[in-house]
């Protein structure tokens, strides 16, 4: 979605303007201009979105071009900004399948008996223990999704208000009971690999379910902390249900277009190809923003929903911060580790693992849900060996879906895309991300694939390769992570992103944070953006 561009005056006055119309941002602006404060969005490329964008980059074919699914936009933000009114459209991705070198496969779906059954087949010991984790992986996500709905308190105030939310939290996770309590614990700390291995043992099912744990970090499945990666994954939410994940009508630009119609139908105002180049700051104050152009504007409150190193260290002249919160936002971990390989295609894909018409019914339902390139946990844990010294792996890690197997208009009649993320790219490539680089690693995607997909070489009408550093250049993310900073439990509650800084305001008046930098975190959610406008409504009100 490009709206249109304005041509309003240079010092008109804003109430607030948003930095970045990525989706948190959007979310914010569409808030603000609820509650009715003049609002402006300043986006730097010609759509909205961010890393949430849909488009055409290959005639007739849609491309979701960074992001690809979705799970946790959060219900209470699709109801207060009346979402599916301005065209969200969110069906379920009801199954994953595990494909494998000696054409047998693992296939999960929403039918649970039948998932069962195939579990059974490589393990019977995991078909008996698949309930019981799923039950207490329910269990976590409702105790955690407690602090989804919470500005994160700061500890290290004398305020009664933080100190009172503090110990309604520590009552919270006191009350869960020994069990829960001590599994919460195991997720904070454990790896994912680890943590499954409590459950199940066949490579394919503890292989795919950890790979949840690794998505959008420079981590190992078999790294510290991953676990709670899983368990925030395991908290997508479609219609009451956990663990369920959905493909957004449109690609996830679909998401961004309705969000945006929100905020527009708010009184909000959006203008692309307007990257701003600095924040105006006098006697300590956020006043308003200088743009590439020159033009500057003014407002009572700015909102940047860039990464934290964008908002602090490039958006204002580091004097007017604290030496102790540049030190923690110059250390911050926001490693890029993901890359992206999107392909027309000029058929079907055929899966070696399930040939003949006697697969047709399950292989069209296979191939409308994920097909996850995770056959071990050591599978995926040599991955990230390569890519921990600098290497292109040459059997990546791949999630895939094709998205015009659910949404029939991302290509033309008898076409398909193919979205492919990728795990892992590392930002800093022995001898850097040239030309040649670029292409050897979408070789390594394809080649990969191709061992499980016999007819996919012959079907590619184009393909796009996106590296961590085309993710930073394009949708202005530094390093390219889509996190916009690693889910360690370092960089999680109140020190995300930095201690003391952790509830959506910094050290400038009037200027304040609003992306998935801040609590909680990544993935398309919308909170930050929901508790940033928060945040500053109630200065401006």
């Amino acid at each position: 979605m490009a709206p249109k561009q304005s041509n309003q005056p240079t010092k008109t006055k804003y109430d607030a303007i948003v930095i970045g119309g990525g989706h948190n941002g959007l979310v914010a602006a569409a808030y603000l201009a609820r509650a009715g404060k003049k609002t402006l969005v300043l986006e730097r490329r010609h759509l909205v979105g961010g890393a949430t964008v849909t488009e055409e980059i290959y005639p007739g074919f849609k491309y979701t071009v960074f992001s690809y699914v979705v799970s946790l936009l959060r219900p209470d933000i699709i109801r207060d900004l009346k979402l599916p009114q301005h065209g969200l459209t969110v069906m379920p991705l009801e199954s994953t399948l595990t494909p494998l070198l000696n054409g047998d496969y693992l296939y999960r779906d929403g039918d649970h008996f039948r998932t069962l059954r195939d579990i059974a087949r490589h393990s019977p010991r995991d078909a008996g223990a698949y309930d019981d984790y799923s039950r207490h992986m329910y269990f976590m996500a409702k105790a955690v999704k407690y602090i989804l709905s919470m500005i994160p308190p700061d500890p290290t105030t004398f305020n009664p208000g933080d100190w009172r939310e503090l110990l309604a939290m520590t009552r919270h996770f006191l009350g869960l009971g020994e069990e829960q309590f001590y599994l919460l614990a195991k997720l904070m700390t454990m790896s994912s690999a680890d943590f499954l291995g409590q459950w199940f043992e066949s490579d394919p099912l503890t292989g795919t379910m950890s790979a949840s744990g690794i998505i959008g970090t420079f981590l190992g499945p078999r790294s510290p902390g991953t676990a709670y990666v899983l368990l925030h994954h395991y908290m997508g939410e479609i219609d009451g249900a956990f663990r369920a994940w959905g493909f957004a009508k449109d690609g996830t630009g679909g998401i961004a277009d309705a969000i945006a119609r929100a905020a527009e139908s708010y009184g909000a105002e959006i203008r692309c190809n307007a990257a701003v180049a600095q924040v105006i700051v006098k006697n300590g104050r956020a006043v308003g923003v200088a743009l590439e152009n020159g033009d500057e504007i003014y407002a009572a409150a700015i909102a940047s929903s860039l990464d934290p190193k964008r908002t602090f260290l490039q958006m204002v002249d580091p004097q007017e911060l604290p030496t102790d919160l540049l030190e923690s936002i110059r250390k911050f971990d926001i490693r890029g580790s993901s890359g992206k390989v999107n392909l027309a295609l000029d058929a079907l894909p055929d899966l070696a693992c399930m040939p003949g018409p006697s697969h047709t019914g399950i292989k069209n339902r296979a191939l409308a849900g994920a097909i996850s390139i995770s056959p071990s946990v050591d599978y995926i844990e040599r991955a990230y060996d390569a890519a921990k010294y600098g290497e292109i792996p040459q059997r990546p890690f791949i999630d895939a879906i094709i998205p015009s197997m659910i949404d029939p208009d991302m290509a033309p009649p008898g076409k398909h895309v193919m979205s492919c993320f990728v795990q892992y790219a590392p930002y800093h490539l022995d001898g850097g991300w040239i030309d040649e680089k670029r292409e050897a690693f979408g070789d390594a995607v394809v080649d990969t694939l191709a061992q499980y997909i016999p007819n996919l070489k012959d079907i590619i009408l184009h393909r796009q390769v996106l590296t961590p550093v085309d993710i930073e250049r394009i949708a202005g993310i530094t390093q390219g992570n889509i996190f916009h900073g690693e889910l360690s439990l370092s960089q999680l509650f109140f020190l995300r992103p930095a201690a003391g800084w952790a509830k959506f305001r910094t050290p400038i008046k009037g200027y304040y944070q609003c992306g998935s930098g801040t609590h909680p975190g990544g993935g398309i959610m919308g909170t930050p953006g929901q508790f940033g406008a928060q945040e500053i409504l109630k200065e401006l009100s």
